[in-house]
């Protein structure tokens, strides 16, 4: 997992500038509507909605919103969502993928066709650059109260096969097949993770000058910022020399 480092700390440190309270909690929503479409309204035998209600707990989303978008996704007929994925080239061939949730998707599929011309990028076909990605399960933790030893020894007996500690968090990562696993071992153990996802890690990071990063960084935000994009994940490697210069 070598390069994937620097990559997180700034997709942290990116997420906690750029996202509102209100963007992360449509997010989740509309994470909890497709889940209850897909397998139920049920966690107990749904692992999708467990973990959209876990996040929604990390960030303390008022119980009546949780329960509101469960009872509209479970009525029939009602409007609903899907998820869909996008794949491309930001300026300087950086690689690019898009997990988008939609009740449009005509109007999805537009907004990011615009994107892509208007910032000097090119949309890729399915699968075009997925394999340059690894799928990795993901776990945040607050260091409140936690022994640092101690904890990662909790970590790594859960199924983390990595872990980074900086002085907030801990953040632990599973592979893909054992992120379920790893999830049902925390909650066997009483352990709470501020957020846990599944995430594209760049396999192999690529560098950049400071003008190409300047606009990709502008074309991340700008899809960020579309309502119907989920997450963006990219393989720009952002040096600690270059990321003084972007401040």
């Amino acid at each position: 997992m070598a390069g994937h480092n620097k990559w997180s700390k700034i997709k942290r440190k990116k997420g906690v500038e750029d996202t509102r309270r209100s963007k992360v909690f449509t997010k989740i929503l509309k994470d909890v509507s497709v889940s209850v479409r897909e397998n139920g309204s049920d966690p107990e035998s749904n692992p999708k909605l467990r973990l959209a209600l876990a996040n929604a707990k990390g960030v303390n989303m008022p119980k009546e919103n949780i329960q509101r978008a469960i009872n509209k996704a479970s009525e029939t007929g009602g409007a609903g969502y899907s998820e869909v994925t996008y794949e491309g080239y930001a300026p300087g061939g950086i690689a690019i993928y898009i997990e988008c949730t939609t009740d449009n998707l005509n109007r999805t599929v537009a907004n990011i066709r615009m994107y892509f011309s208007k910032y000097g990028g090119n949309l890729g076909t399915h699968g075009s650059i997925a394999f340059l990605f690894e799928r990795k399960g993901v776990f945040t933790f607050h260091k409140v109260n936690h022994d640092e030893e101690s904890f990662t020894m909790e970590l790594i007996d859960s199924g983390a096969d990595d872990i980074e500690v900086d002085e907030n968090n801990f953040v632990a990562y599973s592979s893909f097949e054992n992120f379920g696993l790893m999830l049902k071992k925390l909650e066997e153990k009483g352990i709470e993770a501020e957020s846990a996802e599944l995430h594209r890690i760049p396999l192999s990071p690529t560098t950049v000058d400071l003008n190409t990063a300047r606009k990709v960084l502008k074309f991340i935000e700008v899809l960020e910022d579309d309502d119907d994009v989920h997450a963006v994940y990219h393989n720009m490697e952002l040096t600690e020399e270059l990321e003084a210069q972007l401040i």
